[in-house]
């Protein structure tokens, strides 16, 4: 009796240490989940931030912002800001002229769903994302959302999914070919750590990612920077966010630009991404629920200020997370490869030339980044060809900005070529990437090497320039398979005299 005794008391001794030691690793691995890894800080705190030029996003408003409002008010209201896409919450009232109990939501009738497709198409606006919205449990609630996302033309479904959720949203995102986003409400939602997520994400469908709210990472006292680093790539959506302060206490969401959540560096890190989604303005200031347009106009303006590529069209753009080479075309030997997920293009062969064929430009500002494999790597970028090249002629009838360290006087870096030398060598060394900023309007060329003014010059026909065109196409040379050339992030603003 005493020996079973014994056995018994062994026994539950044991199942206390198993369950205490399994409590212990829970909590631990929850523990290590809200940790932002090291690597990720010494990542972000290397990044000179300042120095990045800062693309332009999109901008839409979170209807949540006019919580307040109806959502044919929050409609009016946003395109009043002069912003043309929303994301719709469900549960907002539908119209005042409409019962109470009419909301906005996935379960709309046919009757209802008209009048909204009719407010839209008045305001000439879209629906850009859904969320956040409970998707269901069963796969037919789960269909109802995404047949209600195709029926308005959204594209981003925002969700907290449970873990049984994964396996139907799996199937769902690919045949309905639609992004979900994993928003990040504070604790106690289990996405409150960018570490949680990425666990989820390593055997989700690549259309499943994250909607990113920067304030919700501050009540959690995370850095968003540092957050965002941690997510990229599968970052489909933001909620911007500023707040007065981190944590909860005391602090309220304020203008952009007015708290600590540092936009600049967000939209620095955001650029640095390529990220090709909407910046969602959401601003959830309780005292200002009814009147919160001072705080966003005055956000606006401030992401419109630090915006380096305000006014500019990225010619070598993404989409969906891929680059393409849409609009472009190649003439020539040879050919540029682009990595989809870099979008950085690779000269193979030569001699030709890619040329961005959707339309001709007369006075612009043309910024872009190169990069050479070798000293004498041979490239250029041609201004105004005048027509569609189907000879070798078009170098004869327009301007080439040089690439050619290894080249002297005309023929170097920076020159136009075969026309006027640049003042010095600006380029930085072998394997680095070169920052372009080339203007040309009227008759004047102007090109900025490195930040560095290296040419202004009052084109004229000369050297083996015989005239120029008034308007024409961009184009880039690829001249040998021995020492290629890279290129990214072209940008071009047109100049309207």
């Amino acid at each position: 009796m005493r020996q079973k005794r014994r056995n018994f008391v062994s026994a539950l001794a044991i199942l206390c240490l198993l369950a205490t030691s399994s409590l212990f690793l829970a909590l631990h691995t929850r523990a290590q989940e809200k940790i932002i890894p090291e690597e990720i800080k010494k990542q972000v705190s290397s990044t000179d931030y300042s120095s990045v030029r800062i693309k332009k996003f999109p901008l839409a408003v979170q209807c949540w912002t006019y919580r307040g409002y109806t959502f044919f008010e929050a409609l009016e209201k946003v395109k009043a800001l002069g912003i043309d896409y929303v994301q719709a919450y469900p549960g907002q009232r539908l119209s005042r002229d409409l019962p109470p109990n009419v909301v906005f939501n996935h379960n709309l009738d046919e009757q209802h769903l008209k009048l909204v497709r009719e407010k839209l198409n008045s305001l000439k606006m879209s629906v850009v994302a859904y969320g956040v919205v409970d998707t269901g449990r069963t796969e037919e609630e789960m269909r109802k959302v995404f047949d209600f996302a195709r029926k308005l033309g959204i594209r981003v479904i925002v969700t907290e999914p449970r873990d049984e959720d994964y396996p139907l949203l799996n199937k769902l995102v690919q045949e309905y070919d639609l992004r979900v986003a994993i928003h990040n409400h504070p604790e106690p939602s289990k996405y409150a750590h960018p570490a949680t997520v990425l666990k989820y994400l390593k055997e989700a469908n690549e259309r499943i990612g994250v909607c990113a709210d920067t304030g919700h990472w501050m009540r959690g006292n995370l850095l968003p920077v540092e957050c965002l680093r941690m997510l990229a790539g599968r970052i489909y959506d933001v909620h911007l966010k500023d707040r007065s302060d981190f944590g909860t206490k005391m602090a309220e969401d304020v203008a952009f630009g007015s708290g600590r959540a540092d936009i600049r560096k967000v939209l620095a890190e955001l650029t640095l991404q390529d990220y090709d989604g909407f910046l969602t303005v959401e601003y959830e200031n309780e005292k200002e629920v009814m009147t919160p347009e001072p705080a966003i106009k005055k956000g606006i303006e401030f992401i419109k200020d630090v915006t380096y590529y305000e006014g500019y069209e990225q010619l070598l753009s993404r989409h969906r997370g891929r680059y393409e080479k849409h609009g472009w075309n190649h003439y020539g030997p040879g050919y540029f490869e682009l990595d989809p997920k870099t979008g950085i293009l690779k000269s193979q062969g030569g001699m030709g030339l890619l040329w961005y064929s959707r339309k001709k430009f007369r006075d612009f500002v043309l910024e872009l980044e190169f990069k050479c494999s070798r000293k004498d790597t041979n490239s250029g970028v041609f201004l105004r060809v005048p027509e569609v090249p189907t000879s070798d002629d078009y170098i004869y009838h327009s301007f080439e900005i040089q690439i050619y360290d290894a080249g002297e006087g005309i023929h170097m870096t920076g020159a136009v070529y075969d026309a006027q030398a640049p003042s010095r060598l600006a380029s930085k060394p072998t394997g680095e990437w070169n920052h372009f900023r080339i203007s040309f309007i009227g008759d004047r060329i102007t090109v900025e090497l490195n930040g560095e003014k290296v040419v202004d010059w009052k084109a004229e026909p000369r050297g083996k320039v015989k005239d120029f065109a008034r308007e024409g196409y961009i184009g880039l040379q690829n001249h040998d398979s021995l020492s290629p050339v890279y290129f990214r992030n072209i940008y071009i603003k047109e100049i309207n005299n």
